[in-house]
């Protein structure tokens, strides 16, 4: 099989795995001196975004498609009848090179099915990372997903090469993993998340005899499926808040479930509405940078994420006796919860309200989207009438949609 049928197959079957975003690592490049690449943004092939709005690109492929596992929501399971390639480590590190050079990528995006065993497919792995750094000097972001069963050496080594490293938990309970994905150990994958936890903190010591040893200095990731089985995004959001105070990951990635083709009949025949998927990043930000709970964010009654409406602004709506806020009194803890307040607008506004009386005609100044926040705040020239309004949630709804028929 030619180099650029593989690169089809193997490319379109790494599609699934959202967790690949490169924020978070350190700064490196080769200008002015030797070897090749750098962690600065540019645009390439597989776009993602980091925290800061920057546009990173990365080579996103499989090592090999070929699995032993036979997990019931993936289309790369051994039971699936799809096409089947592997790269050898050379062609990877080529196509890398290449890729690089001609300004399409920054990086490198790999991961692999399970072949001949888990320590296998991770030295396979990483010797794609250990020619690229040590053969080629390169010094652009390399990005490997770990398996947790394999050898706890192999896994330190690809700390030593890659700036972040991922261990996909597919589901957010051990009893929905077992049902689809019977060859998975939730224990397993949790321990290794555990290790990884464990160098991280011990490579980010400061020594004064000995430099700490580098090791994924981008931290890591995981990737949970939204809809293949019954989880609530109650269930869903609190196995990430676990996740996060247990390993210290730096993203939770939420991927919506994709039919696929020959899918069992335990899955569902329609995937769910990407709108769900948004709603749960949205939440996901809320804990992790506006200090809300999950308890704040999904009622325990309704278990769900309205789809209509931002999980921010849902909980405002709720909570209607904590507004209007005067923005030129309130603690930043306070104005994180307006609707339409940004981290960065909230800092502008401390800023700003140092010095002088925050009008209406600011916000705009100030990047904050008028109609959503002024209901909910006092400015010098505005007091809001409508918190108590009962027809205020389906003002600040977004307009519907036409649809279009493409012919």
């Amino acid at each position: 099989m030619d180099l650029r049928r593989k690169l089809s197959i193997l490319a379109d079957a790494a599609k699934y795995d959202a967790s690949c975003a490169s924020s978070g690592t350190e700064t490196r490049t080769s200008r002015g001196g030797p070897g090749i690449g750098s962690t600065d943004g540019g645009m390439g092939i597989c776009h993602s975004y980091a925290p800061d709005g920057r546009c990173i690109s990365l080579l996103k492929v499989l090592l090999t498609n070929a699995c032993n596992f036979d997990c019931l929501y993936c289309v790369n399971r051994a039971s699936s009848n799809v096409p089947r390639a592997r790269f050898t480590v050379e062609e990877i590190v080529s196509l890398t090179l290449d890729f690089y050079r001609r300004n399409y990528i920054e990086g490198l995006f790999l991961s692999s099915g399970i072949i001949r065993s888990p320590s296998y497919t991770m030295e396979q792995v990483v010797r794609v990372a250990r020619s690229l750094r040590e053969n080629h000097h390169f010094r652009g972001y390399i990005h490997l997903k770990t398996i947790p069963e394999a050898d706890e050496a192999l896994i330190a080594e690809a700390g030593r090469y890659a700036d972040r490293l991922s261990i996909n938990i597919e589901l957010p309970s051990e009893t929905s993993l077992a049902q689809f994905a019977p060859e998975k150990d939730m224990r397993a994958i949790r321990r290794t998340m555990g290790r990884l936890r464990l160098k991280l903190e011990e490579a980010s010591e400061p020594s004064r005899k000995v430099r700490p040893a580098r090791f994924a200095p981008a931290g890591q990731s995981t990737q949970m499926i939204v809809g293949a089985d019954g989880a609530s995004d109650q269930a869903i959001l609190s196995t990430s808040a676990n996740l996060y105070g247990s390993y210290k990951l730096k993203r939770v990635y939420y991927s919506a479930f994709s039919p696929i083709p020959d899918a069992s009949s335990g899955l569902p025949l329609k995937a769910p509405p990407l709108m769900r998927e948004h709603r749960l990043y949205q939440a996901d930000w809320l804990m992790r940078f506006y200090g809300f709970d999950i308890d704040e964010i999904v009622t325990s009654r309704e278990n769900m994420l309205p789809l209509d409406i931002d999980p921010k602004l849902a909980w405002a709506l709720r909570h209607r006796e904590r507004f209007p806020l005067d923005v030129h009194r309130a603690s930043r803890e306070e104005l994180l919860r307006v609707p339409g307040f940004g981290s960065k607008a909230v800092d502008r506004i401390l800023a700003a309200r140092r010095h002088t009386s925050i009008r209406v005609a600011d916000l705009s100044r100030l990047h904050i989207p008028r109609a959503k926040a002024l209901p909910f705040i006092t400015l010098a020239d505005h007091r809001p009438r409508t918190i108590d309004d009962a027809n205020l949630a389906e003002r600040l709804r977004p307009p519907a949609q036409q649809l279009v028929l493409s012919l």
